[in-house]
């Protein structure tokens, strides 16, 4: 009993070499090391301002994401999904099969393709949240809470949420901490290592 209790003891860092540091999770926020030349992030990595596009340093890789963006400015802007290969320097994004977004005039693109349209009396304003679910297959659109049944699709591979801004717009992102109640299934971006 002794010398499990002494193993025990120099397992769990009573002096012993077997002690292992827990490493802190990573905060899902926007990348740095992958935004646009003329993009400025602030906030600890949640707002976004100048021009271009920025990808959140967390791909979806579970089945059901949600995240927001809450409109602080207007001017053209674009939340939505995309892949590493999506060129943030150009915007409005949605003009390849890299990205799936929402454009500020209500448009839903991907590939130079209007995928869906939010309806006329819904597009965002300065101060709106939107909401957006994506589960792999298809993203989706709240505005304030409200489902806007503006479904869209196409994109495929490994995505990140992504926001492009042009024309005075600033967004803030949230990753956590919602503003409003995700759908029922949807929860926040979990890093790879949270999933298992």
């Amino acid at each position: 009993m002794a010398g499990m209790f002494t193993c025990c003891l120099s397992c769990c860092g009573e002096g012993g070499s077997g002690h292992i540091a827990l490493k802190e999770m990573p905060t899902v926020q926007l990348d740095t090391h992958h935004m646009g030349t003329d993009v400025v992030i602030v906030k600890t990595g949640r707002r976004i301002c100048g021009t271009g596009a920025c990808l959140a340093n967390a791909p979806l890789h579970q089945n059901k994401s949600y995240f927001e963006f809450k409109i602080q400015s207007t001017g053209v802007w674009g939340i939505g999904v995309a892949t590493q290969k999506v060129n943030l320097n150009q915007v409005p994004l949605g003009r390849d099969t890299n990205s799936l977004v929402l454009r500020n005039d209500g448009s839903v693109y991907h590939n130079n393709e209007e995928k869906n349209r939010l309806p006329a009396n819904s597009l965002p304003q300065e101060g709106d949240i939107v909401g957006i679910t994506y589960d792999h297959v298809e993203l989706n659109l709240y505005l304030n809470g409200k489902n806007m049944h503006c479904p869209a699709s196409g994109i495929r591979g490994t995505v990140y949420p992504v926001v492009y801004v042009d024309d005075s717009a600033i967004l803030d992102c949230q990753f956590s901490d919602f503003y409003h109640t995700p759908p029922q299934g949807f929860e926040k971006i979990l890093f790879e290592q949270q999933i298992f």
